[in-house]
């Protein structure tokens, strides 16, 4: 289950010349309008893993999903997840429902739909 919700789980595997694997670089969900959309406003001590912690936590190891936060911002993704958000301080960020990601972002992202 665990590799189920990896942000590895969706790209694809290329072998170069010498037959070394490697990811092909992984193409964000991005936002969009869901109606059950929720917002929160950052402050100081939220990270991205305890934001997915607390909003996704019906999902197994929820925690792991801070990826699916960081690409869903409307203008724009946060690219450094390993950044602190207090600079991002009264920030609004945009979390996607756990629906959203079950049953829209983690499949479109499997076929390769965005």
């Amino acid at each position: 289950m665990s590799d189920t919700f990896s942000r590895y789980a969706v790209c694809d595997v290329l072998v170069n010349e010498a037959g070394r694997r490697y990811l092909a670089e992984r193409e964000p969900f991005g936002f969009v309008a869901f109606v059950d959309n929720r917002l929160h406003r950052v402050v100081e001590g939220d990270t991205l893993f305890h934001l997915a912690g607390r909003y996704l936590a019906p999902l197994p190891r929820a925690c792991g999903l801070w990826w699916v936060i960081a690409d869903f911002q409307p203008t724009t993704p946060i690219l450094d997840p390993t950044l602190s958000l207090s600079s991002l301080a009264s920030r609004a960020l945009f979390i996607p429902s756990v629906r959203a990601v079950t049953d829209v972002i983690l499949p479109a992202l499997r076929r390769g739909q965005r």
